[in-house]
């Protein structure tokens, strides 16, 4: 097995994060209990130029509890945003701050969220119907950080659901704001606030792409982001004709080989060509690092899980994972011992992806399952 020099080695950035200041054509979504650092550690590792999410981190979490668990990540994930939740313009501000601090690039407001937890607490999807706020509430943040503000939001909530509607907030919260936003990113689903769960919100309300590309054709000196629903990266190409960018969510989770697919594809760089045993190589002394300072495997593990997915030996390397990190005193010869449970020939070629094994892959949440019950090891 080789040794990898992590595929993203610490850029210098700007306000559109990258060199030259372009904001990043492809990004992967903020999702609760799935993109904390350990994804985003591996992550890093297939593309140098997506752009990485934290998980959504409520400003009262951040002010009241533990900052350093919450908001500390490695140099190597690069370019990360903040996502944060809440209504309070005072709090966000203070929040913001102290992420900055901590070295996130950019600041996102969750205007997305629909779970009634969260909507109880009015912020996420429900701030829809308040876009003055919004545009208060990112105002206060620019206000106080030296890094970028952008906004993530749904087409609409219950039956304020016209494109009037979504055009209507956008430019109320662009007005109310002051034009802070660096980007809008945009869920091309509404939101049902009551009656739907989360994961019925990502699928049952219909995607209505067409929004989103009238918003930009409508809008064009604003930067329009497109989320939902994207599973490859054929698709996002398409779009990325009609919008500044594409966010990728589960899919990019599900089949994280996917994001090999973005450096070439999209920016005529030559594709990192790691193997899958390259990165599981460049893994281990993360992993050793987080045993010593008291981290449980199973934490950084659970997101490894799909990285033999769609290939001979996939079903032997997540048993072998899944069975060995709950044993007591579980260190990385799990993980080679899990890669060795892969020929070899598999576990050392190049990363191909083909798009009908990532759409069939997508049919199946066997193993999205099984990482939510893994989401307490950490």
């Amino acid at each position: 097995m080789t040794t990898l020099t992590p595929a993203c080695a610490p850029v210098t950035t700007t306000a559109g994060h990258e060199v030259g200041g372009r904001r990043p054509l492809v990004s992967v979504a903020p999702m609760m209990d799935l993109t904390d650092r350990h994804y985003r550690y591996l992550a890093r590792l297939l593309s140098r130029r997506v752009l990485l999410y934290s998980e959504m981190i409520t400003a009262r979490a951040i002010l009241f509890g533990d900052r350093r668990r919450l908001l500390a990540f490695s140099s190597v994930e690069g370019p990360v945003v903040l996502q944060l939740g809440g209504d309070d313009p005072a709090s966000l501000a203070d929040a913001a701050v102290i992420g900055a601090e901590f070295g996130y690039s950019e600041i996102n407001l969750n205007v997305g969220c629909p779970s009634e937890r969260v909507s109880t607490g009015n912020f996420g999807a429900c701030l829809m119907a308040s876009p003055e706020l919004v545009g208060e509430c990112l105002a206060a943040i620019a206000d106080a950080v030296d890094v970028p503000v952008s906004v993530k939001h749904r087409i609409g909530i219950d039956d304020r659901d016209s494109y009037e509607d979504l055009l209507g907030f956008v430019d109320r919260v662009d007005a109310a704001s002051g034009g802070v936003p660096v980007a809008y990113t945009v869920h091309a689903r509404k939101a049902w606030l009551s009656g739907l769960s989360p994961k019925e919100n990502r699928t049952v309300p219909p995607l209505r792409y067409e929004f989103v590309h009238r918003l930009k054709r409508e809008r064009p000196r604003l930067t329009i982001e497109l989320n939902g629903g994207v599973t490859t990266l054929a698709q996002a190409r398409e779009h990325l004709d009609l919008v500044d960018g594409v966010m990728i969510g589960r899919a990019a989770y599900e089949n994280p080989v996917l994001l090999t697919e973005v450096d070439p594809a999209l920016y005529g760089e030559e594709s990192p060509s790691h193997s899958r045993a390259d990165v599981v190589s460049a893994m281990l002394p993360y992993l050793d690092a987080h045993l010593a300072s008291g981290g449980r495997l199973a934490a950084v593990t659970r997101h490894m899980l799909n990285l033999f997915r769609g290939v001979p030996g996939g079903r032997a390397w997540r048993r072998t994972l899944s069975e060995g990190v709950h044993r007591e005193g579980a260190g990385t010869e799990v993980v080679t011992a899990a890669i060795g449970s892969v020929p070899a020939e598999v576990a050392t070629a190049p990363f191909t992806t083909s798009r009908s094994a990532a759409e069939v892959l997508l049919r199946d949440d066997q193993v999205l399952d099984l990482v939510g019950t893994l989401a307490d090891a950490r």
